[in-house]
């Protein structure tokens, strides 16, 4: 994994790059959000190393796939996600830029992302990776947002281009209610805020962005026999500009986790479960690679 050090807006930046062992002169790049380090679900987010890897499972699809994976982080440890709660929003952080030059120095030295730009998050990195897609719609083609709804102080954005969007939340998350909500940091004068909308409505915004033409459709899968084979409610709208489409997975029982990824059990308390029938990233290049399609065949109509 290459380590890269740069400049943006002043600040100095950093992201790790995976390459898959076998790679065409143009690969579709995957852009993974960490959530906020401060929180309880820091301990497990360390992306400058091999263990991001195991953690999100992305390595295994870089190369069973022949995508790029970028792991930047964030300054100070959290995005400047939209919301108006972390450090990095109220300095003025601009993450949309970093996340970009990320992305085009990833296709200037390797082409990767020239096929697609996809961006997985979870908590504070799935609140980043709706506001990327919203302002930088023309680069991203698709998004895996876990644990994170999309945040209600841009939900009223207009992207110009439609973005495909594969949304999974838990039913047992007690951080990020799959009810939506407001951020545990209230304001100075003890009134909440930082709210986010519930999966339900996120997947509806989503699928009005898009301009979706099918009526919803609902797949079940049951839980299966092990203990943490969670069963998982699959609501899809399709039929977007072009080809895009939207997908609101409730997993029942799950917490604030990273599908696929086992939670440590000093943190299982806290986080909840995480289940084993389910693979993020695998499920994401599943939902996203089909669907990559180049900024002009997504372009919105006016």
């Amino acid at each position: 994994m290459e380590t890269v050090h740069s400049r943006v807006g002043g600040r100095r930046r950093s992201f790790a790059l995976r390459l898959p062992a076998t790679a065409s002169s143009q690969v579709p790049l995957v852009l993974v959000l960490h959530g906020n380090r401060s929180s309880v679900f820091g301990p497990i987010q360390r992306l400058a190393d091999s263990r991001a890897q195991r953690v999100y499972g992305f390595g295994a699809c870089a190369d069973r796939h022949g995508i790029a994976v970028a792991y930047p982080n964030a300054r100070g440890g959290a995005w400047a996600d939209g919301r108006g709660v972390t450090r990095s929003d109220t300095q003025g952080v601009d993450d949309v830029a970093f996340l970009r030059a990320v992305a085009e120095w990833c296709a200037d030295r390797y082409g990767a992302g020239h096929a697609g730009v996809m961006v997985a998050g979870i908590s504070n990195g799935a609140f980043m990776a709706h506001r990327m897609a919203l302002e930088a719609s023309d680069l991203v083609a698709a998004i895996g947002a876990i644990a994170g709804g999309l945040p209600a102080a841009i939900a009223d954005s207009r992207p110009t281009h439609a973005v495909s969007a594969l949304l999974i939340n838990g039913t047992a998350d007690r951080i990020v209610p799959i009810e939506g909500g407001h951020s545990r940091r209230r304001a100075p004068d003890g009134r909440p805020r930082g709210r986010t909308l519930s999966l339900a409505e996120t997947a509806r915004r989503w699928s009005e962005f898009d301009r979706c033409t099918t009526a919803e459709t609902i797949e079940e899968q049951p839980s299966g026999p092990g203990p943490d084979d969670l069963a998982v409610t699959r609501r899809i709208t399709t039929g977007g500009v072009g080809r895009t489409r939207v997908e609101a997975w409730t997993i029942h029982g799950m917490g604030h986790t990273w599908p696929g990824a086992p939670v440590p059990a000093a943190l299982e308390r806290a986080l909840g479960k995480s289940p084993s029938n389910v693979d993020a990233a695998e499920a994401l290049c599943r939902f996203a690679i089909p669907l990559l399609e180049p900024a002009e065949h997504r372009r919105i109509p006016d």
